[in-house]
């Protein structure tokens, strides 16, 4: 039997096949809650994740999810499976000040330390991240600086992509941006760094990728457009 966890939507970010949706108990518990599939990567179909009209849902919508049970793995200890035969209910939409009785102060994300050549901080050792007890922060900055390039332009990609540079807690940050709304919007403008104003973060780890879990910024959320 299905219990129903109200959440507000904190990310619907692009997965290899679905979408990693994750979100906040909408009690003042700080829960987080990441629903799953069967699947053995766990994304989310649009089937799946979709509203009785056939919607998506977004960022910032309060929702109530039915699932079937927790599955923690690892350091997702904050997965919980699915039930696909019920639709999901939008029951209303968060505000600014929502997020800021959500809004968490950790003093790192993780741990900082393992970075790839266009990256900063943005991966942490598997054995480490196995020992760690969660996967999912909200955090807030003051601005982040998106810059759009190819990073494997000289190896034949011509993949363009998104990083979020920002700051937390005085230690700097440069993540890949999986949040799709903002990942095809930057995407299709010119390479270049582009700055946004205070925003929340949601950072996510990501699954296991050759020996590493890399740090994603799983959505942006800027308070010039709430």
């Amino acid at each position: 039997m299905a219990t129903v966890k109200t959440l507000v939507c904190l990310a619907n970010s692009r997965k290899i096949k679905g979408r990693c949706v994750a979100g906040m108990v909408d009690e003042g518990s700080g829960q987080w809650i990441r629903p799953v599939s069967a699947r053995p990567n766990r994304e989310v179909s649009e089937d799946e994740r979709q509203y009785a009209d056939s919607s998506d849902p977004r960022v910032l919508d309060i929702i109530a999810v039915p699932l079937l049970r927790p599955q923690a793995r690892s350091y997702h200890s904050e997965n919980w499976l699915l039930d696909p035969q019920y639709y999901w209910q939008k029951t209303g939409r968060a505000e600014w000040d929502t997020l800021l009785t959500l809004e968490q102060h950790p003093k790192t994300l993780w741990t900082n330390g393992h970075s790839t050549y266009h990256g900063t901080n943005n991966r942490v050792l598997i054995e480490q991240a196995h020992t760690l007890p969660d996967s999912l922060k909200l955090i807030r900055v003051d601005c982040v600086t998106l810059q759009v390039h190819t990073p494997g332009d000289r190896f034949g990609d011509t993949r363009k992509v998104v990083d979020a540079h920002f700051r937390h807690a005085g230690c700097p940050y440069i993540l890949r941006v999986t949040d799709p709304e903002y990942e095809q919007t930057y995407v299709d403008k010119r390479e270049g760094t582009y700055k946004l104003s205070e925003s929340f973060l949601t950072v996510s780890l990501g699954e296991p990728h050759e020996g590493y879990a890399y740090k994603l910024v799983a959505a942006i959320i800027e308070r010039a457009k709430i």
